[in-house]
């Protein structure tokens, strides 16, 4: 399996949309996650560029995920 080197958050409410790609463009990871799931994602995946739009959920979110890797 490649590894996913960039991932692109779309935020919502309550159901976030997660689209991961390789070096190469190509699509590796594509899901539909719950609030609740996003954490457990991220501890799966190495560190990675991970984009999301600026909001109050980013913010929070965002420190999160970089409390979640190493």
């Amino acid at each position: 399996m490649k590894e996913v080197i960039t991932i692109g958050v779309d935020l919502a409410k309550n159901v976030f949309r997660v689209h991961g790609v390789d070096a190469d463009g190509a699509v590796i990871v594509r899901r539909q996650l719950r609030r609740t799931q996003m954490l457990a994602f991220f501890k799966k995946h190495p560190p990675c560029l991970v984009g999301m739009e600026a909001c109050a959920t980013s913010q929070s979110l965002g420190a999160a995920t970089d409390r979640t890797w190493p």
